[in-house]
């Protein structure tokens, strides 16, 4: 059995980040510029504009009308997620700050998409577990505390429809998904490992910025 995989160059991935995956959008270019300046130490939590267009085209694939995404931080994703929903579409978002999500606020509010977001404050999987038992989404993305993510999985996927998409960001952990030194590192392999042969879900593990897996329910 043989497969074939390009070698990630440098000069190859300054073609890719040249303006490649689409032609730049000016709220979300400030909004990198701004969470860099006021949070630099952790500036790299946010998505790439690349994995913003990724995401949307992905939502709206799947014709999406509920989202929930877990980790929002200063609101890059959600505004890419709103951007996709469906007319009547709503998003949920979890975050444990107040103070990163301030700045969301604001932004999303410039691009006109704060009247689909219900922003929740507070540990993710308690917000989970306590939504009304009818609520269902048709995407998920999940880009938050590492150990978490299993968590987030099975408490979601009930609630998933049939044919909605999971996306987990980061399942390639920065090169080191197989240090088991490191406990980030052991919870996404032991995921990327379970979302391989779980009957409930088809899974592809994408070497794509951090890398992503997409899970969509059977």
């Amino acid at each position: 059995m043989s497969s074939k995989h390009l070698p990630l160059t440098d000069r190859l991935q300054t073609y890719l980040d040249d303006k490649h995956s689409g032609a730049g959008d000016p709220l979300l270019d400030e909004l990198q510029r701004e969470t860099r300046t006021l949070f630099p130490e952790r500036a790299e939590m946010q998505i790439s504009a690349a994995q913003g267009t990724l995401l949307s085209i992905l939502a709206g694939l799947t014709a999406a009308h509920s989202i929930v995404e877990v980790g929002t931080f200063t609101g890059y994703s959600a505004i890419c997620l709103a951007r996709a929903l469906a007319a009547d579409g709503r998003l949920l978002c979890c975050d444990i700050s107040e103070e990163w999500t301030a700045v969301a606020r604001r932004y999303w509010a410039r691009g006109g998409v704060a009247d689909r977001i219900d922003l929740r404050i507070g540990p993710a999987l308690e917000t989970l577990r306590d939504l009304p038992a009818e609520t269902r989404f048709d995407f998920a993305f999940i880009d938050a505390d590492k150990p978490g993510y299993d968590a987030y999985f099975e408490t979601l996927l009930p609630r998933m429809r049939r044919g909605g998409l999971f996306v987990f960001d980061n399942m390639l952990y920065n090169g080191r998904i197989e240090d088991a030194t490191d406990e980030n590192a052991v919870a996404l392999n032991a995921l990327n490992r379970k979302l391989s042969t779980d009957p409930r879900v088809e899974s592809v593990l994408v070497p794509f910025a951090d890398g992503l897996n997409l899970a969509r329910v059977q």
